[in-house]
């Protein structure tokens, strides 16, 4: 007897379909109860389908989930919670584990349910995105933030989701910094709907200049996998065919993590270096035209300024985790973000007129540990948002960082 077949994630459409639609135009929405680790709780959710847009600015089709508080919903006030579930296996994406699954990859999201039982505690509705899109577009951070905020408006025009002037506050750390500082800056440009509707972005452990993170993770004890993780994902989010310029080595390891999740590489590569990936012409990176091309797209330095309210929590103690904080032009960071980048980018926000900007550095805490002070000051600092009290700022006092210069390119040698 022949198996059945698969039946196709929720949400999918054809290339068709989302041409024709309108970026946050929904395409279908069920409900159904929150599952942690398989197990259902009372929390209902409303799963939305909808149209978006993909790092390379392609009509796309995504998947986003709206928690509903079990008691009395705040009135028109929620927040778009980004995850930090990072994989290159859409399995592993957000949606997936809140209808139900259980997998490796999708254990993340299991464990962010601790991080998002306090907001749906205090009444808020809690949007949680698959923010790679359904493709898994690791590290794109374009990508995580139309994502994002297609979610907002998607949510807002389906029958029991949230009123079309709901307020709303972004939320994530590390991948989910991404998609939150990421959407932050899009906002004013992509959806200026949605941006007069946001009260304000908290985020940590945030990716800025991504050529920066390549030579501050090379060789490090517990993050350098991460690394081979995206060179898969801006690779498949650009369309760029890295094989020509890998060693046999990098080939392997590339193959090998093509469906990877975080969990799959940490510590998992120790020593790991790019000069071990890529055949001896390309031990500079900039000596790959393309990939430099694409750094530079996902390179939050190079984006707009956003225009509402952030608070930013980093870590600057990576030799905790395995990173060396003593690299000439890097300097210190929390084990695979670089706390100089973070700065300079705060910086460079004041600077371009968003001086509602709150920059806390944890010089004694790695990324992980760092993880528990930015949800502590989040849940404070959102809800003072919500309250109308005036923004606080860091203006003048943040440490001058690393330069945010793109990424130039060089001759192969």
């Amino acid at each position: 007897m022949p198996a059945a077949a698969e039946a196709a994630p929720f949400g999918q459409v054809s290339d068709r379909a989302a041409t024709a639609a309108q970026p946050g135009q929904p395409f279908g929405s069920r409900t159904l109860r929150y599952h942690v680790a398989g197990v259902q709780t009372p929390v209902r959710v409303l799963q939305v389908a909808y149209r978006s847009t993909d790092a390379q600015g392609r009509p796309s089709s995504n998947v986003t989930s709206l928690l509903l508080p079990p008691g009395a919903a705040k009135p028109k006030q929620a927040v778009a919670y980004n995850s930090f579930y990072d994989s290159l296996d859409p399995a592993h994406s957000p949606s997936r584990s809140i209808e139900g699954d259980v997998s490796f990859g999708g254990l993340i999201n299991n464990v962010e349910s601790t991080f998002i039982a306090p907001l749906l505690a205090q009444g808020y509705p809690v949007i949680v995105t698959d923010t790679q899109g359904q493709k898994a577009h690791f590290a794109a951070g374009p990508e995580y933030g139309t994502n994002t905020l297609d979610a907002i408006r998607a949510v807002s025009r389906v029958r029991g989701g949230l009123a079309p002037d709901t307020r709303v506050g972004l939320m994530g750390y590390s991948g989910g910094s991404i998609a939150t500082n990421w959407a932050a800056a899009l906002a004013p440009s992509y959806a200026p709907d949605v941006n007069r509707r946001l009260v304000g972005a908290t985020g940590g452990g945030l990716l800025v200049s991504p050529a920066h993170n390549l030579k501050y993770v090379s060789g490090s004890l517990g993050w350098s996998g991460v690394a081979v993780m995206a060179i898969n994902g801006v690779s498949r989010a650009y369309g760029i065919d890295l094989t020509r310029y890998l060693s046999a080595y990098g080939r392997q390891v590339v193959a090998r993590t093509s469906k990877a999740s975080i969990l799959d590489v940490l510590f998992r590569y120790p020593g790991l270096t790019w000069s071990k990936l890529v055949k001896p012409a390309y031990r500079n990176p900039a000596a790959i035209g393309p990939f430099v091309d694409a750094v530079n797209k996902v390179d939050l330095a190079q984006a707009p300024t956003p225009t509402t309210p952030l608070l930013m929590v980093q870590g600057a103690r990576g030799e905790l985790e395995g990173s060396d904080g003593a690299k000439r032009g890097i300097g210190p960071g929390d084990g695979v973000m670089i706390a100089g980048d973070v700065r300079s980018l705060m910086r460079q926000y004041c600077a371009a007129g968003d001086r509602r900007v709150r920059y806390i550095q944890l010089d004694w805490a790695s990324h992980q540990p760092a993880t528990t002070v930015w949800l502590a000051e989040s849940l404070r600092w959102i809800n003072a948002r919500f309250d109308e009290t005036p923004a606080p700022s860091d203006c003048g006092r943040i440490a001058p960082g690393n330069p945010l210069t793109p990424m130039t390119k060089a001759v192969a040698r």
